[in-house]
């Protein structure tokens, strides 16, 4: 009997601050999803949300509609419990590009892409016409858990 992975279990975020600032970000990823129509979709963790701060989001992206689904501190569990809670629900892009696991610390890198592969099924289900594109970091993981990635 195989192991649950937990990576690929799709998980809230702990409001460990008590602030809502995850759920927030994630009702505004919705209502963003219902009244856009993008011809991209970045989803992940800071990485992503970054990239909305860059020149090249600004040239690239903005002319696309792109939207921005990046939240700092994310790990592939978490982007699966948004993912499975309203943010693929009102859109229709053409390409959906997932950058994620950096931040799966005590997970192995099989659970890591074990997460990965999750979240890219359920983009294929929910938006059968859009390709998805992975993002992943160089190396560096194999064998490796947590901080000592």
């Amino acid at each position: 009997m195989s192991e649950e992975n937990p990576a690929s279990k799709p998980t809230p975020v702990q409001d460990v601050q008590g602030d809502g600032r995850w759920m927030s970000l994630h009702h505004r990823f919705v209502a963003d999803s219902k009244d856009k129509e993008p011809e991209v979709v970045f989803i992940g963790d800071s990485l992503v949300q970054l990239m909305h701060q860059c020149e090249i989001w600004r040239e690239l992206f903005s002319p696309l509609h792109a939207l921005n689904f990046g939240i700092g501190g994310d790990s592939t569990q978490h982007v699966l419990w948004r993912l499975e809670n309203g943010e693929l629900e009102h859109i229709r892009p053409k390409i959906v590009v997932v950058w994620v696991g950096t931040n799966n610390h005590g997970h192995t890198a099989e659970q890591v892409t074990g997460g990965i592969k999750a979240i890219v099924q359920l983009v294929n289900q929910r938006q059968p016409q859009a390709r998805v594109v992975v993002l992943v970091r160089d190396g560096g993981w194999e064998g490796k858990k947590g901080s000592d990635r």
